[in-house]
C-alpha cells in the first residue's frame, strides 16, 4: 500500500465510528443547527476519545458559523475539519540527530504500550536508510522483552546488548551507548522497562539512564519518545504527564491506531502536553510506523463520508 492507503486503513476504526455518527446525523437532507443538532455533534465527537474540551470547541465553532441555519453534510466537514487541524497544529518535528557520533534515542512507556515493536520499526527505518545501529535492550525484569528484541535485531540487522536479568537498566544503557561509540554507529535506541507513571522508584530509573548516557554523549539522549497505546485513549493523558516529567520526554509515538476507535486522543495529548507527536504506528510493517502529519490525519479521518457526500 502507498502511503495514504496505510494511513487510511490505520484510522479505519476510528473513521467508522465517526463517520457512521455523522451520517446519522443527516438522514435527512440538511440540519438545522440547533441545540439538538450539536447535541448529537457533541456526543459524536466525544467518542473518539478527543475529550469534552475539544468537542466542546468544535462545536462552538459550528455553532458560530451555522447557528440557525440549515446546513448540509459537506459544509459540517469543512468547519469541523478546520477546527481540529487546528487544535492538533505542531511544528514539524523531526528526530533531533547528534551534530556528531551516534544518535541516542531513549524509548520509554507502559508495558503493553507497543514499545519493542516501536523500537523494532525504528530500527528498521534506520537500516533501510543505510545507517548503523545498537539496541540496548534496558527491559532487565521481563525475559520476553530481551527475547523479543533480540529476535527484531536479528531481523533488522541491528547490535544488541543486552544485561543480566534484574539488572542495573542503567549499565546496559551505559554500554549499549558505549558499543555505538565503539562501533561509530549512527544510532543507538535504548529500551527501557515498562512501567505505570505512578511508580516512583521506576520512574527515577529513567533519569538515571539519561544521566548514563550524557556522561558519554554530552547531548544525549537527543530524542525521548513516550509509547502510548491508542487503545487506552484518554487513559494515555496522565501517562504522558507521568513520563514527561520522568523522563523528559521530547516526543510521543501513538501506536496501534489501527485498533482503536479512540484516534481523537491525539488532540487533548497535544493541547495539555505540547509534546510533539513524532510518529503514529497504524499496523505491524516497519513502513506502518509513520510520520504524523496533522492534515493527512484529518483527511483519513473523513475521506470516506467525503466521498460519499459527494
Amino acid at each position: 500500500m502507498g502511503l495514504w492507503d496505510r494511513i487510511k486503513t490505520g484510522l479505519k476504526k476510528t473513521a467508522q465510528l465517526l463517520n457512521t455518527d455523522i451520517r446519522d446525523l443527516f438522514k435527512q437532507e440538511g440540519r438545522l443547527v440547533d441545540e439538538a443538532f450539536l447535541t448529537e455533534l457533541y456526543a459524536a465527537l466525544v467518542k473518539t476519545d478527543m475529550g469534552a474540551g475539544p468537542a466542546r470547541e468544535i462545536c462552538d465553532e459550528v455553532q458560530g458559523e451555522f447557528r440557525g441555519r440549515v446546513v448540509d453534510m459537506l459544509d459540517l466537514l469543512a468547519s469541523v475539519k478546520r477546527k481540529l487541524l487546528q487544535l492538533m497544529a505542531q511544528d514539524e518535528a523531526p528526530l533531533r540527530e547528534a551534530a556528531s557520533g551516534p544518535t541516542v534515542i531513549m524509548v520509554v512507556g507502559v508495558n503493553g504500550s507497543g514499545k519493542t515493536t516501536t523500537i523494532a520499526k525504528l530500527a528498521q527505518k534506520f537500516r533501510d536508510a543505510g545507517k548503523r545501529v545498537v539496541l540496548g535492550a534496558g527491559d532487565t525484569f521481563r525475559a520476553a522483552a530481551v527475547e523479543q528484541l533480540t529476535v527484531w535485531a536479528e531481523r533488522t540487522g541491528a547490535e544488541i546488548v543486552k544485561g543480566d536479568m534484574g539488572g542495573d537498566p542503567a549499565a546496559v544503557a551505559h554500554r549499549a551507548t558505549a558499543r555505538a561509540i565503539e562501533l561509530n554507529a549512527d544510532v543507538c535506541i535504548l529500551d527501557t522497562a515498562g512501567r505505570l507513571q505512578t511508580q516512583t522508584n521506576l520512574m527515577q530509573q529513567l533519569g538515571k539512564i539519561r544521566r548514563v548516557a550524557s556522561k558519554l554523549i554530552p547531548d544525549a539522549p537527543h530524542e525521548v519518545l513516550l509509547v502510548l497505546d491508542a487503545t487506552a485513549g484518554q487513559n494515555g493523558l496522565s501517562q504522558a504527564k507521568g513520563f514527561s516529567d520522568a523522563a523528559g520526554c521530547t516526543g510521543i509515538v501513538l501506536s496501534k491506531l489501527d485498533g482503536s476507535a479512540k484516534g481523537g486522543v491525539v488532540i487533548p495529548i497535544r493541547q495539555q502536553f505540547q509534546l510533539p507527536v513524532k510518529f503514529i504506528g497504524v499496523g505491524e510493517k516497519a513502513e506502518d510506523l509513520m510520520p504524523f502529519n496533522g492534515q493527512q490525519f484529518v483527511d483519513a479521518l473523513f475521506e470516506d463520508i467525503r466521498e460519499a457526500g459527494g
